[in-house]
């Protein structure tokens, strides 16, 4: 299965947060599984770190990204253009593209926000 992490689902995953639910260690950890990040997530802690809203270091973060074997997916033209196919359920727009990613990229977008799961089945929540 491919599965694109939400971005405090990888802040957890990569700090190893109790936050974090069990059943979104075992999708990670899962070898079987196909792990994704998008841009728009490194950029996300790149504005709320300079906002003073996340302590992070982006290289770091970028560098355990690598370790860990996962993928990084470039927020692109064809993303862009799903975003307006979608219903005005969420604001954010970061969680909104994560969600055009997951469909265009055909991932499931692993995330514990609820209100994402009104996007239907491109979202999985743990």
């Amino acid at each position: 299965m491919k599965y694109l992490l939400d971005t405090h689902i990888l802040l957890w995953w990569q700090t190893n947060d109790k936050a974090l639910p069990n059943a979104a260690r075992v999708l990670i950890a899962n070898s079987e599984n196909e792990i994704f990040i998008s841009t728009l997530t490194l950029w996300e802690i790149i504005i709320k770190t300079a906002k003073g809203k996340l302590t992070a270091d982006i290289l770091e973060i970028r560098q355990a990204i690598q370790d860990d074997g996962f993928q990084v997916l470039p927020f692109g033209e064809q993303h862009t253009l799903e975003v307006r196919n979608l219903p005005l359920i969420h604001q954010d727009p970061f969680d909104r593209g994560l969600v055009a990613t997951a469909r265009i990229e055909k991932t499931k977008l692993l995330t514990v926000d609820e209100i994402l799961e009104g996007y239907g089945s491109s979202v999985q929540r743990v």
